[in-house]
């Protein structure tokens, strides 16, 4: 995925009401842009550190700036939240991960019952539906997820288990938006149901894709799958 307009660079000053984040640009000013990460965004916060935003599309949005990336530990951390799914359906769409290449028909947001799966991927031997998930958290080398309670994950998890019982190929995606990390798991002291329902899920056949990708102010690109550990 390329960032279509030249980010603008500065400096964390910080981020309050979960949305809103203050930034202090190069040339001195200091500007409020929109964070998308609605989490706690635990060990992506640092008050000072270089930050990227990216200008607003709409000239009547309310915050001019949506922030896209900290550098922590000399390595960028992708912050917005919106951008997984795209870069998802692009890396399933050009084969770019290993074991999600070789659908010919992807489709982005696809109604299954009374939900919505982030992506569905098809070709003349079977259909396969993919959940997306965002994750920033680091714990020493883990990237672990989520970052706070999430009752609509859990649900989107229950979803991929009766896909799986009927007999479709089920995937469960993970793009962790940082490279300081090595292995993938869930954070069960935070959020132990939606630890558990992930463990029911792998023993159902739903897969586990967790794939990290390189964050730069110019793109965000597929790196490599990594492993993961469920007894966390």
């Amino acid at each position: 995925m390329k960032f279509d307009t030249p980010l603008i660079h500065g400096y964390l000053i910080k981020r309050y009401k979960r949305f809103l984040s203050d930034i202090k640009l190069d040339d001195g000013s200091i500007v409020v842009a929109h964070c998308t990460n609605s989490g706690s965004m635990k060990t992506c916060i640092e008050e000072g550190a270089e930050v990227y935003l990216s200008p607003a599309k709409d000239p009547k949005r309310k915050t001019r700036y949506t922030w896209e990336m900290i550098k922590l530990n000399n390595k960028w951390v992708g912050i917005n939240t919106s951008h997984p799914n795209l870069i998802a359906f692009e890396a399933v769409k050009n084969g770019e991960i290993d074991k999600l290449a070789g659908y010919s028909h992807v489709q982005r947001e696809v109604r299954v019952g009374n939900s919505r799966i982030d992506i569905m991927a098809q070709n003349d031997r079977e259909t396969c539906f993919i959940e997306v998930k965002n994750v920033t958290m680091k714990d020493g080398e883990y990237a672990r997820f989520p970052d706070a309670v999430t009752t609509r994950g859990k649900k989107h998890l229950d979803e991929l288990i009766q896909l799986k019982k009927e007999g479709i190929r089920a995937v469960m995606l993970y793009v962790i938006q940082r490279s300081d990390v090595s292995v993938f798991a869930p954070a069960g002291d935070i959020d132990p149901d939606y630890a558990n329902t992930l463990r029911e899920a792998w023993k159902e056949g739903v897969e586990i894709i967790p794939v990290r990708v390189k964050v730069t102010p110019n793109d965000i690109v597929i790196d490599k799958e990594l492993p993961f550990d469920l007894s966390l």
